[in-house]
């Protein structure tokens, strides 16, 4: 959800509309006006009638008057489809009686062609200076910078998705009749096909009346000429719309069927409030072009596109100040509750030790040192399970010990357990017991012995069973070792040691 605001800024008055977006839904939640000549300057009408709209940094359009500004359609060859950014000023600047490089201007390619037909171009521009003038307007009025700024009678096209069902249908004008000039806009199936500005309003009327006829009459015949359809229907907005003789009276001199716009296809006007519907029209067209795909063009280009970009980041500044100081006290408030709990699970196992040492050690300990020590360095017998041979191991000791003058095979090799049993094959028995002489002398063999030697079936080889323990010193556990320190002992009963501590006394 968004929130818009839509300002109609003319010399007599200024107007604003304040929309609320959502999914496939539009709401006007507030239209006011304020009278320029009421409060002396139109700076302050603009703050008088905008300022209670802006409070959270909504988006603005506003739009420069039609007779400031130069809207064309340009058409350029097939061959320049590709390169119309670089054509397109050239076509402009002939048309246009201003330097180039005194011009901001939007473009859009309006109807639907072949790739070698012609291309139609609607192109608006306007003065730089002119331009920056309204923008510094809004700016010092509401301390805040436009997002969009629309060209004229461009801005009514998008009325179009929101006109009451059956009227947009077609070509159709959309004619806001103001108080000292109209603006008109022609939409040809829902695109802007045709805009003029006429120097003649309400303020010429009555006496004007024919001669405001006759120029509307002459601008829907050029919007058939250039567009290709004749206009099938002429809705009026603005404040001649709520003149009861001017639809009748319009239909009568243009010969196309005429009618006020009483109504839109948006939510938040109550009966009570129809009637401003003409009045607020085009700032309600204004604020729709900042949702979804605008149907007009937007002056805010070149030069003017970068200063919004810093502009933009002025605005949000105290926003953006804010967020990143809710970051920091979120992140110093979570650092300072996880420390909190990590003391407060210290505490509680603390708790835990002292009632577990008071329990088997019979008094109160809060030192995890001291309590291991005091059982003995238990933690070092459970420190590490792994052991420090494995069958790869055994594998790599039977190729270094055994000499290459030696015809050893070996048909498995088991070790589960720390136990290990060898199936091999050697010339001879007194072989197998040279494989195992070199075993017994490996650090981490034990009781290593043949259980069995058979002959080769068809064959003079011999086939032998070879068992032993793997253990090496490192698996003996501190107490053990301990243990042999003090009695000075450096084979186990057995004898079946022996080997290991040849083995360690070698370099």
């Amino acid at each position: 959800m968004s929130r818009v605001i839509g300002i109609d800024i003319r010399s007599t008055h200024v107007r604003a509309a304040l929309l609320r977006t959502s999914y496939r839904r539009i709401t006007v939640e507030r239209m006011l006006e304020v009278d320029v000549a009421q409060v002396g300057s139109l700076e302050e009408a603009v703050r008088a009638c905008a300022a209670p709209l802006v409070l959270h940094g909504e988006g603005i359009a506003v739009a420069l008057d039609g007779d400031r500004t130069f809207v064309h359609r340009i058409e350029l060859p097939a061959s320049a489809r590709r390169q119309i950014d670089d054509v397109l000023p050239f076509e402009i600047e002939a048309q246009v009686p201003v330097e180039l490089e005194e011009l901001v201007y939007d473009y859009r390619q309006i109807g639907s062609t072949k790739s070698t037909e012609p291309i139609t171009m609607l192109v608006a521009a306007a003065r730089t200076e002119v331009v920056r003038e309204r923008i510094a307007l809004v700016t010092e009025a509401l301390k805040v910078a436009p997002d969009r700024i629309g060209v004229g009678p461009l801005a009514l096209a998008n009325l179009h998705p929101v006109l009451p069902a059956g009227t947009g249908a077609g070509s159709v004008a959309l004619v806001d009749l103001g108080g000292a000039s109209t603006e008109v806009v022609v939409v040809v199936r829902g695109e802007v096909a045709f805009a003029r500005t006429l120097s003649r309003g309400m303020a010429s009327l009555p006496e004007g009346a024919p001669a405001l006829a006759a120029e509307l009459r002459q601008t829907l015949a050029a919007a058939s000429v250039h567009g290709g359809d004749l206009v099938e229907r002429v809705l009026l907005l603005g404040s001649g719309a709520n003149d009861a003789n001017s639809p009748a009276y319009l239909e009568y001199m243009l010969g196309v069927p005429v009618s006020a716009v009483a109504e839109l296809g948006v939510d938040g006007i109550g009966e009570h409030e129809r009637h401003l519907v003409p009045l607020f029209a085009k700032s309600i067209a204004l604020g729709l072009s900042l949702v979804g795909k605008p149907r007009d063009l937007d002056l805010r280009q070149g030069p003017l596109a970068e200063q919004r970009g810093l502009l933009f980041l002025q605005e949000k500044a105290p926003l953006l100040t804010g967020l990143v100081g809710a970051i920091i006290v979120s992140f110093l408030f979570a650092t300072w509750a996880e420390r909190q709990l990590v003391d407060r699970e210290g505490i509680v196992l603390n708790e835990t030790l002292r009632a577990l040492s008071q329990e088997v050690l019979g008094k109160e300990m809060e030192d995890p040192d001291a309590v291991l020590e005091a059982l003995g360095g238990a933690g070092e017998e459970n420190a590490d399970p792994m052991p420090h041979a494995d069958a790869f191991d055994v594998m790599l000791e039977l190729s270094r010990g055994i000499p290459m003058d030696l015809t050893h095979d070996i048909d498995e090799l088991e070790l589960k357990r720390g136990h290990v049993k060898l199936n091999g094959v050697v010339a001879s028995k007194s072989d197998a017991q040279k494989v195992a002489t070199i075993m017994s002398k490996w650090r981490c063999a034990e009781n290593v012995k043949v259980v069995k030697i058979t002959q080769g079936v068809n064959s003079d080889r011999q086939k032998y069973v070879l068992e032993f323990d793997v253990r090496c010193p490192e698996d003996a556990g501190g107490k053990r070792k301990a243990k042999a320190k003090e009695e000075g002992k450096d084979d186990s009963r057995d004898g079946s040691s022996a080997p290991e501590a040849t083995k360690e006394e070698q370099p």
